[in-house]
């Protein structure tokens, strides 16, 4: 008999704890976790993989240093391009709202294989959470399809909609902006992870130690010099190595799983023209609605102001709302949070009757083909 063992580095307490007990975070602090999570995923995203359920429970700090943050729980990571090439956009509604609810992106709502943007769309999901206390589809979270119309309306509608949910313009400048940016990147785009950092820091200051932490020193900004992050330590790469392993031994069982179904695929995939087709019109979208959403971000800024929304505060923020009140916004236009009805271009499933696609109908032809066999084997046996 043999056993497999991994031993790790001792952490701390999780951040969901913390926030269980302190509530919301400063400002600062949401900042520099997103700076921290971002060199993180970027490590994890040139190694061809990605994360999938990033939230406060998965965020553990250092058990002797509280300042460093640790990135947990694999168990949803996925290889996004293996062997240098990366997956392509698919729809797949029975894999649909996968993950942590809460958090889980628009990609994963519709069964659609995770990439770079979808790590980037939770961290902004996580950022908004932590800085306001919760988020607007809290309370629809038994139903996915009203789930993922409010993440829909929300990032359709940036940066005005964070604006309106955060009790002041000034407190949330920088996620907003973050948001925008992360919602209008390609499918299989690399993200500008400096970029990012810059729009959450932008002064560039060394970050100082978070607001939970017992520790005094100094953490500057991890800025990765390789496509290839090399560890300096033996033992910690010998650790990742484990680590990755591992999780390619569940990416080919995920595969083995679906071998099955590889006869019907092949006679649903589109042509690759029209998926490069699609791919640019997409892009092309995503990009003329950045720059819109980059507009209506200078308009907000363009006043003069004493404490700039873009400045590193150093003091609490603790946003004064009442989330018992049935309109956070105002009543006369009531956000459609929780409603099944999408006024966007984005089609929710369920909500109208379809036509059955080819792919149903394939499995459709497939089953019965099984049922009917499964009668005459029945009926020789009942005869013979």
């Amino acid at each position: 008999m043999y056993y497999r063992f991994m031993v790790m580095e001792r952490l701390g307490t999780d951040l969901q704890k913390i926030s269980d007990q302190n509530g919301t975070f400063k400002k600062s602090t949401v900042l520099q976790l997103g700076i921290r999570m971002l060199d993180v995923l970027e490590y994890i995203h040139e190694n061809e993989y990605v994360h999938g359920d990033i939230k406060a429970a998965n965020l553990l700090l250092g058990y002797k240093n509280p300042d460093q943050v640790y990135l947990a729980d694999y168990g949803l990571a996925y290889r996004y391009c293996p062997s240098g090439n990366h997956k392509q956009y698919q729809e797949n509604p029975r894999k649909g709202h996968n993950g942590t609810m809460e958090f889980t992106s628009l990609d994963a709502h519709k069964g659609v294989a995770l990439s770079r943007r979808s790590d980037l769309e939770v961290l902004g999901y996580c950022l908004l959470q932590w800085l306001c206390g919760r988020l607007p589809w809290e309370s629809c979270l038994r139903d996915p399809v009203a789930v993922q119309t409010a993440k829909t309306n929300l990032l359709d509608e940036l940066p005005e909609s964070v604006f309106k949910w955060a009790p002041s313009r000034s407190s949330c400048c920088e996620i907003a902006q973050y948001l925008v940016c992360a919602h209008n990147l390609a499918y299989d785009e690399k993200p500008n992870y400096q970029m990012l950092k810059k729009i959450l820091n932008p002064g560039g200051i060394p970050l100082g130690p978070l607001e939970f932490s017992a520790e005094g020193r100094s953490v500057n900004v991890h800025t990765p010099n390789n496509h290839k992050v090399d560890l300096q330590k033996a033992a910690t790469k010998q650790v990742n190595q484990m680590q990755n392993s591992f999780l390619e031994t569940d990416v080919h069982s995920e595969r083995s799983a679906e071998s099955c179904a590889t006869w019907r695929k092949v006679q649903k995939e589109k042509p690759i023209e029209l998926l490069n087709k699609d791919t640019a019109q997409e892009s092309t979208r995503r990009r003329q609605k950045y720059y819109e959403s980059q507009e209506r971000l200078n308009e907000v800024k363009s006043p003069p102001q004493k404490d700039g929304c873009m400045q590193f505060p150093n003091s609490f923020y603790e946003p004064q709302q009442d989330f018992t009140s049935p309109d956070m916004f105002n009543e006369s236009r009531r956000p459609p949070w929780c409603t099944r009805t999408s006024t966007t271009r984005t089609e929710v499933t369920g909500l109208k009757p379809s036509t059955l696609s080819e792919e149903t109908k394939a499995d459709v032809y497939f089953y019965g083909i099984i049922i009917l066999f499964l009668l005459i084997g029945i009926l020789s046996l009942y005869f013979l």
